[in-house]
């Protein structure tokens, strides 16, 4: 219960206290009083009301020790007045006010001031209810590092004066920006892990799931949140299929897509709908071709080159142009992509991405050049630090 509870606590609490570690503190305080009371009282009706109202009334009491209680309520308005005692469960403020306070919590936990790690840490934390052992597990970092790199984030925050309210115009858009791109970064690595012996991270996409839902609730005008949401759901229906019985990678022409979740694709085909001409909303349409397609041969490959055509234009990026050239290879046939990907090798981007001498390895394969093609598997087996994507670059370096 708290762990689902948790983010809209400490939202509520920081809209009183104005401080994003005061306000985690204040609302693990309100769990202990749990822990401490509802072993002898029973468990609430409505738990997660008991502990909203809990932590706010301990916030309320710290205001007002710090600041005389006329000037305090001058400056937080009626919300000291309106938190009812614990007892009056069914008392809480309006759930769209609730709601204001999430979208509040989840653009300061990924604002700008924060490097981009930092940002992903303290939204785990705060958003998805993680502990500092459990995010430094999923990224594999140790656990101390985790916890300095929240602290600090949390004192950035504070020192820079970071409004706790949710942007607008200009202001906006680069914040949203962030946001998005944090829960992107958080989905990718669950999806296909940089370092490890797992290929798939489930959790880790399993919470970038649920937090871009949760900003889809909270924003349903802004259609780059149901591009995100979109592509998250069409990603997260195949992960199931990536890995065989032994964790090994399958290859996308090789998955069982039988076993694809169609309701995960039916929710992204809703959220496609509501979806813009954005880069999510772009990555989104590509991922929606693939899952529209009952057999890989049934790919539409020339429409999913042209999306990656328009989607480097809005962001020019040669990981982008090197899936296009992917595609360019399934519609037009290997010899017209091989160019397309020797022109990326001078990008300086590229000089350490596996992927670059993975794709030009399997161009060459299908070119009928064997041995170009296994010294570029082996390059690339020798630039991941993923054991099994290692694993499998050496297999198909063996295999020729």
């Amino acid at each position: 219960m708290f762990r689902i509870e948790s983010a809209r606590i400490i939202a509520g609490v920081a809209r009183i206290v104005r401080d994003l570690g005061i306000a985690e503190e204040i609302t693990q305080d309100a769990l202990v009083a749990a822990l401490e009371q509802w072993p002898d009282s029973g468990v609430p009706d409505k738990p997660g009301a008991w502990l909203m109202a809990t932590a706010k009334h301990r916030a309320v009491d710290l205001v007002r020790r710090k600041e005389t209680y006329a000037r305090k309520l001058a400056e937080v308005g009626r919300t000291l007045e309106d938190v009812p005692p614990p007892e009056e469960e069914g008392a809480l403020a309006d759930p769209e006010s609730i709601d204001d306070d999430l979208l509040r919590l989840i653009f300061t936990a990924c604002h700008p001031v924060l490097a981009t790690d930092a940002r992903i840490a303290l939204t785990l934390r705060l958003m998805g209810g993680l502990t500092t052992q459990e995010i430094a597990r999923a990224f594999l970092c140790p656990e101390p590092t985790v916890a300095q790199r929240i602290v600090r984030a949390k004192r950035a925050l504070a020192k820079a004066g970071v409004p706790f309210e949710v942007p607008y115009g200009a202001d906006r858009d680069e914040r949203l920006a962030s946001v998005l791109e944090v829960i992107y970064l958080i989905f990718n690595e669950g999806y296909s892990a940089t370092a490890g012996d797992d290929l798939v991270r489930p959790a880790l996409c399993e919470d970038a799931l649920r937090l871009a839902r949760v900003l889809a609730g909270l924003m349903p005008k802004e259609p780059e949140v149901h591009g995100l949401a979109a592509l998250l759901e069409f990603q997260a229906s195949r992960i199931a299929t990536r890995t065989g019985p032994d964790g090994e990678p399958v290859l996308l022409a090789d998955q069982n897509r039988s076993k694809w979740n169609r309701l995960l694709i039916r929710r992204g085909v809703e959220a496609l709908h509501r979806a813009g001409a954005g880069p999510y909303s772009l990555q989104a349409a590509i991922a929606g071709c693939h899952a529209d397609a009952v057999r890989y041969e049934d790919t539409d490959w020339p429409t999913i080159a042209a999306l990656y055509g328009r989607l480097v234009l809005l962001i020019p990026s040669p990981v982008i142009e090197l899936n296009r050239a992917v595609a360019v290879s399934m519609a037009e046939g290997p010899a017209a992509a091989l160019p397309l990907v020797d022109a990326l090798t001078a990008e300086p981007a590229l000089r350490s991405y596996h992927l670059l001498p993975s794709v030009r390895g399997d161009l060459l394969e299908r070119l009928g050049r064997p041995a170009e093609a296994r010294a570029e598997f082996e390059r690339a087996a020798s630039l991941t630090r993923n054991a099994r994507e290692q694993a499998l670059l050496h297999a198909r370096a063996a295999r020729l």
